[in-house]
């Protein structure tokens, strides 16, 4: 993977790479993305932030997709998952709470996952360590629950 780059500009090296998405797709199609008036970010800009709220697309809370590659490497990509109004409340309400370590959501991918795409997929997050962001878990998709429990070429994976 080394010398590669992602979407975000940055480089893939090393055996454990982490890849970002700044926005879900849905927020790249407005006009001002996340700058579109009346969006609530959970912190000062849309790369920080683990929950969002845009107007007439919904909430946003942001989780962690791991791909497990072959040579014992492992691909994260931050993605956001869209989630229901109460929802994203009742995370707000515990992020930053012991009860953090009890969150599991329910919600649609809204990112496309290069090769697989995925978007709008129904899946589950759920908190693995409370010192990190919920980590997706389980799906009915069969596609995403592959994604989620084989292990993937390189060459498949990072293009």
């Amino acid at each position: 993977m080394s010398g590669e780059t992602c979407s975000c500009g940055r480089a893939i090296d090393g055996a454990h790479a982490n890849l970002r998405f700044m926005v879900p797709d849905p927020v790249l199609e407005l006009p001002e993305a996340e700058g579109t008036p009346g969006t609530w970010l959970s912190h000062a800009t849309a790369r920080e932030s683990v929950m969002m709220q845009v107007p007439d697309l919904g909430p946003f809370v942001r989780v962690l997709l791991p791909i497990q590659l072959d040579k014992g490497h492992t691909l994260t990509y931050g993605v956001w998952l869209a989630v229901s109004p109460d929802d994203l409340q009742r995370t707000f309400a515990v992020w930053w709470e012991p009860e953090y370590a009890d969150l599991r959501l329910d919600g649609f991918l809204a990112n496309a996952i290069h090769p697989w795409g995925l978007l709008g997929v129904p899946v589950t997050a759920t908190v693995r360590d409370p010192d990190e962001t919920p980590y997706l878990t389980e799906s009915p998709d069969p596609l995403l629950t592959r994604v989620l429990t084989d292990t993937w070429p390189h060459e498949e994976a990072v293009r």
